[in-house]
């Protein structure tokens, strides 16, 4: 037995999730992430480490650009296989993969604008990592399965779809390959959500695996409790609607922004808020939600009740999904009485820096923050207490009130990987520990190894470590 697996991402830090696995002559990989971490961006124009054209399939976990969003480059350097994955999934790339490819053109002609004026020429071709017509060509090669359906994606080797409980359509991977006789169970967590959360079923948890790799982006810490969100959150709009302000949310369009919209109908219908104007300005986010609302076999029990009895937390009274720019600018003309919720989650873009523009001198309004803040992101300026922030190259006192609620995390924390990884029945031959800033994958390595004695280990970029 001999399983050749190549971490080409997602190694010691937090985005380009990537691995490469050769057994039997068959070559495949488990994600094909796009680096967003400022300095591993520049691994994104890299050759790949192997021929494109030398793959025979991909299995896609979810649709979150770090997991997907290199995909187009591979597609237009060679690849030509299959490429596995939940329907919901393979409906929620789309959307992702065009938008990627339209900021990458746009990044590109901005650069080459600016070179020129300045007479010079920059670091990186002036030219897109790939176009929208690569991000295109890829959606033929979208294979849909269906969550514990065995699918036979090549010679000796099998993959099973498993609830991941992080975000629509998520999964996990069991995937058995076999040699000879002989049989080998690998366990990939792709992001793993957490328990009892909302629209979600929760994580799969697995009795066997002989080789685990599994995310550790949270690992050296604990979320606050989820129980108070709602509290949280009603406390926040009624205290700004006293005031005579809106409600700013900036959100990821993927999860996060139909999450508070639950927690609104929530709040809604057990009258502990009043009823409140809800502008989703987020043209994403609201085909987003249009392939929520296609695919309500991924609901978990509560949010099927909730849909059959009339009660969606996508369809309540005062909710408005706005697409064009039209719309969006006429919620200028709406001041107070209303939440606003609208991308990019970090305000690096996006139509909530229109609307941060417009509040964040206000002392009436609210900004609330849902989602981790990174570092250098007019986001993170904000909730670290600026005094003043530049808003399209305009100076404006922040005189809003800055909250943040700290339960919406997609992510599983410490406790959640621990105890999806001791449903396990016996020990592992190994444990890899991907996904996770270097302190962060080597502390939980250490708490996995100090509480089990398993071989576990940090792998780096690159690096190849043989399965036996």
């Amino acid at each position: 037995m001999r399983i050749d697996m190549h971490f080409l991402g997602a190694a010691q830090n937090v985005t380009g999730s990537r691995y490469c696995l050769d057994s039997n002559g068959f070559r495949f990989l488990v994600d094909c992430g796009l680096y967003q971490e400022r300095e591993f961006r520049k691994r994104n124009w890299d050759p790949f480490p192997v021929a494109c054209g030398s793959v025979d399939a991909v299995l896609l976990t979810h649709a979150h650009i770090d997991h997907c969003g290199l995909l187009p480059k591979l597609v237009r350097d060679g690849y030509s296989g299959p490429i596995y994955c939940t329907s919901a999934t393979a409906d929620i790339v789309k959307i992702m993969l065009l938008d990627s490819a339209k900021l990458q053109e746009e990044d590109a002609a901005y650069k080459k604008r600016r070179h020129e004026r300045e007479g010079r020429h920059g670091p990186y071709p002036e030219l897109p990592l790939y176009t929208t017509d690569d991000a295109e060509a890829c959606f033929p090669l979208l294979r849909p399965v269906e969550y514990r359906q065995p699918v036979e994606v090549g010679k000796g080797v099998n993959a099973v779809f498993h609830d991941a409980g992080h975000v629509f359509g998520s999964a996990m991977l069991r995937v058995s390959v076999k040699q000879k006789g002989a049989e080998r169970i690998l366990l990939f967590s792709g992001d793993m959500g957490r328990w009892d959360r909302p629209i979600l079923k929760d994580p799969t948890v697995f009795e066997e695996g002989d080789y685990i790799v599994t995310e550790s982006t949270y690992g050296d810490r604990l979320h606050e409790g989820s129980e108070t969100i709602a509290e949280e959150l009603a406390e926040i709009i009624n205290s700004t609607l006293e005031a005579g302000g809106n409600v700013i949310v900036p959100s990821f369009a993927l999860e996060r922004a139909q999450e508070v919209l639950y927690y609104l109908n929530q709040l809604l219908m057990e009258g502990r808020i009043p009823r409140i104007r809800v502008f989703l300005d987020s043209p994403m986010a609201v085909r987003i939600t249009d392939v929520f609302e296609q695919n309500p076999e991924f609901y978990d029990k509560e949010m099927k009740r909730l849909v059959r009895s009339g009660n969606s937390p996508f369809d309540f009274p005062g909710l408005s999904l706005v697409k064009t720019v039209d719309e969006s600018k006429a919620i200028n003309e709406v001041l107070e009485g209303a939440m606003i919720i609208a991308g990019s989650g970090m305000c690096t873009g996006g139509r909530i820096k229109h609307h941060l523009r417009q509040h964040i001198s206000r002392p009436q309004s609210t900004v609330l923050f849902v989602g981790y803040q990174a570092v250098g992101t007019l986001g993170r300026q904000i909730v670290e207490g600026a005094k003043e922030v530049r808003i399209f190259g305009e100076n404006h006192p922040v005189r809003a009130r800055i909250d943040q609620i700290q339960g919406f995390s997609a992510h599983a924390d410490r406790d959640d990987l621990w105890r999806w990884l001791t449903g396990l029945k016996g020990p592992p031959r190994q444990v890899f520990i991907t996904h996770g800033e270097p302190e962060t994958a080597h502390s939980y390595a250490g708490f996995v190894r100090d509480k089990t004695g398993w071989k576990v280990s940090v792998p780096g970029y690159k690096e190849r470590a043989v399965l036996d």
